[in-house]
């Protein structure tokens, strides 16, 4: 995590990526919940551990996550956006809509867009989310809200999710996924210390 914030935004432009035999599962739809932006921040890159004018960093474990958008034929989806949205270190979201009771922080962005180029990639530095408490003694495992546009304007929602968490199987979200395929397919892959993966499929 050595990279400084230009290096890793102008490095990330340059990534390429192979079509895996996984491409043909599809990522299954899910809630985008209640935390989606209000209003797209004005720093919305692709490093959400820092936010430009201000010189602290985000508190957490710092991780990147990269993965391509692909069409269910394997077919990237160049010309699309993806967005991402998610809960801090402490399991807040930048929202006026969180109900309180977790540490915010002002150095975390929260919410990032990129436009996808020709071969589908796509690259994040942020920090890992914790998870958060529901109504009813309930508890969220960490994940992360993806949003994807095709050129054709046609959507994806869904929730990507970590391996190994103990609290996926008890996870509202996660549990009603249906089969032990689509939980593999809204499921990040290790990639190394502090790096994930995750590929999502369009139909």
């Amino acid at each position: 995590m050595a990279h400084n914030r230009r290096t890793f935004i102008v490095g990330a432009t340059g990534l390429l990526f192979s079509t895996t035999a996984a491409a043909a599962v599809l990522t299954p739809p899910q809630t985008a919940g209640p935390f989606y932006p209000e209003s797209i921040p004005s720093d919305h890159d692709i490093d959400l551990t820092q936010i430009a004018g201000r010189s602290g960093k985000a508190q957490g474990d710092v991780m990147e996550l990269s993965g391509r958008a692909l069409s269910a034929r394997g077919w990237p989806l160049g010309g699309g956006v993806l967005e991402i949205w998610q809960a801090n270190a402490f399991g807040r979201y930048a929202h006026a809509r969180d109900p309180g009771g977790r540490e915010s922080d002002p150095n975390f962005q929260g919410y990032a867009s990129v436009a996808l180029v020709g071969d589908g990639a796509y690259r994040f530095r942020t920090i890992k989310p914790a998870f958060y408490m529901l109504g009813g003694g309930n508890r969220r495992t960490p994940h992360i809200h993806f949003r994807v546009v095709d050129r054709e304007g046609n959507e994806l929602v869904t929730q990507m999710y970590f391996p190994g968490e103990v609290l996926n199987e008890s996870d509202v979200l996660f549990s009603r996924l249906g089969s032990d395929t689509a939980r593999r397919a809204a499921t990040a892959r290790a990639d190394g210390a502090g790096r994930y993966r995750f590929d999502i499929v369009v139909a």
